[in-house]
């Protein structure tokens, strides 16, 4: 374990540093944030315009026990902005993104290719890892962004169109509530989320050769794969709860 801890630390950090090294290949990463960002914008929409639907519906229902109505964009604003778009977008992001990076670079192991780059002089990391990579930490937030965006839409249309609430006091009391320490957690944990979906990701299908388990196949692919899936995202908890507690 230890061994392994070590390893995913010397990925991190070989990465990161060659991910600032020029030249830089933009068609690559511009190809990555594509794949990462663009084609992920579709179930962030539809997750978040929903999410925000339901956390209007829940905090209105108790609002109103509490004669507190007025109070429904400052909560759902909250609530998106500094955990629920961060937090749900990683994970959307890992189940669509995170297990094809790992299965790709995976396949590309137990075939020899990343060995035959190698056999090439051709640096896997800065060819492979360093586009995923960067296109992960520019694609997160202005998901997190979206989904936030969608979310409160969501919520707006719950309480205003369908209970009634007036529009003036929804917006108002999210302006009033929502400040800069809030939007900083919140784009802090996007960042974070992003870069940590891509590394656990990429360095599982990386070191595809070196699983325990012995599998170098398509068993040993669908393995990592669920491996990093569920790695991640317990990470991915982890971290939230780690970035709230260091910044509430």
């Amino acid at each position: 374990m230890v061994e392994g801890v070590g390893r995913m630390g010397v990925f991190l950090f070989t990465t990161l540093v060659e991910a600032v090294t020029p030249p830089f290949d933009l068609r690559a990463i511009v190809g990555q944030i594509r794949f990462i960002g663009s084609r992920s914008m579709l179930v962030v929409v539809t997750s978040g315009t929903f999410v925000g639907m339901v956390v209007a519906l829940q905090f209105h229902d108790t609002l109103v026990r509490f004669g507190s109505v007025r109070l429904l964009g400052s909560a759902v604003g909250l609530s998106l902005i500094r955990e629920l778009a961060p937090m749900l977008t990683g994970l959307m992001v890992i189940g669509r993104a995170g297990s094809a990076i790992c299965s790709e670079i995976g396949i590309m192991r137990a075939e020899h290719q990343i060995d035959a780059l190698e056999c090439m002089a051709i640096d896997p990391y800065r060819y492979l890892m360093v586009p995923r990579m960067v296109a992960g930490i520019v694609s997160a937030p202005l998901l997190v962004a979206v989904f936030t965006v969608c979310g409160i839409a969501g919520g707006w249309f719950v309480g205003v169109v369908l209970f009634g609430v007036n529009q003036g006091s929804y917006f108002q009391g999210m302006y009033e509530t929502v400040g800069m320490h809030d939007l900083a957690m919140g784009a802090v944990k996007s960042f974070v989320f992003g870069l940590l979906l891509v590394w656990i990701c990429s360095a599982k299908g990386y070191f595809l050769h070196l699983d325990p388990k012995g599998a170098f196949g398509a068993e040993g692919v669908s393995r990592v794969t669920t491996n990093a899936v569920v790695l991640s995202s317990i990470l991915l908890l982890f971290t939230d709860f780690l970035v709230s507690a260091l910044m509430v």
